[in-house]
């Protein structure tokens, strides 16, 4: 499933708060866009045709909840990415990261600690 970044931002609100209101999904946007109610209606029935949401009729309103998980959306971006410019593999990734910004001692710690813990899984 394709979603624009645009899409993502609602996403992202439906993901921390469910269901909501296009009005509520306007107002938590509010400090970060200043996207009005007919821009949120055209992104939430873009996301409702690719069955990342659902609408459900509360009295003149619909309530939006989202059906995509956070977490499978956030692997199939990553996977792509990886896909995309890294041959699927993660310490290419790994490597631009350290020439292009610097890593600090807390990043390193971490990825120490996660290879730990694959070293001793496999």
């Amino acid at each position: 499933m394709s979603i624009s970044d645009a899409e993502s931002l609602v996403m992202e609100v439906l993901w921390n708060k469910h269901p909501l209101s296009s009005e509520g999904v306007v107002a938590a946007l509010a400090d970060s866009t200043n996207w009005r109610e007919p821009t949120v209606k055209t992104l939430l029935n873009r996301l409702l045709k690719k069955r990342a949401i659902s609408a459900e009729r509360d009295g003149r309103r619909y309530l939006y909840r989202p059906l995509l998980k956070r977490a499978d959306y956030v692997h199939a971006q990553s996977k792509g990415l990886l896909d995309r410019l890294f041959g699927g593999r993660v310490a290419p990734l790994v490597a631009h990261f350290s020439e292009h910004h610097k890593l600090g001692k807390k990043d390193l710690a971490e990825l120490k600690r996660l290879i730990e813990e694959l070293d001793d899984e496999h």
